[in-house]
């Protein structure tokens, strides 16, 4: 977990990307988007009822869960979440990625109007910029959509992920993608 990351700002494009890190006030807000129909979809392990999201989010606010999570905030208003985890911290995602000295992403943008807009390639490089390959010991990233979501893998495409093999979580299929360091900078 990367101490004193509160904030962290990006400017490009039509507007700036803050990425906060998410608080207690924040949780009726994610609450409210996993119940979104386009988030629940996807996101439907995470929605519960509001004490449920509340607590589990609460465990990665309070540092009990090794997740980092975070707002995405465009134009200074939240627009949704992401969140980033090292890799080895979870036994059996290891022995699926297989690739040490990386972290994973899960994201979603919660405000249905901005969708399809470009938005999403754009805020996870930032993120990856900003917040993920700021810890020096991270080499590559991950992100593991289901298969069937194919507007977020041509968004990771976009961002610079390429697809490296397909698995079976224990939380059903995963296309595993990844992106390196130099990659990104490249």
């Amino acid at each position: 977990m990367k101490a004193g990351v509160e904030t962290r700002e990006a400017g490009q494009g039509t507007g700036k990307f803050r990425f906060e890190r998410l608080k207690a006030r924040d949780l009726p807000l994610v609450h409210r988007w996993l119940h979104t129909p386009h988030v629940y979809r996807w996101w439907h392990a995470d929605a519960g009822t509001y004490e449920e999201v509340s607590a589990r989010y609460s465990a990665y606010i309070e540092g009990r869960e090794p997740v980092e999570p975070y707002l995405i905030l465009y134009g200074g208003r939240p627009i949704g979440y992401i969140q980033t985890y090292h890799v080895s911290d979870d036994e059996e995602y290891t022995d699926l990625v297989g690739i040490e000295g990386s972290a994973g992403v899960d994201l979603f943008i919660g405000e249905e109007g901005l969708l399809y807009r470009g938005l999403g390639p754009r805020l996870i490089r930032r993120f990856l910029e900003e917040v993920v390959f700021a810890d020096g010991n991270i080499e590559v990233c991950i992100i593991d959509p289901e298969p069937e979501n194919e507007a977020a893998i041509r968004a990771y495409e976009k961002a610079g992920f390429r697809h490296f093999k397909s698995v079976e979580t224990s939380e059903g299929p995963a296309h595993l993608m990844k992106l390196g360091r130099t990659e990104l900078s490249g």
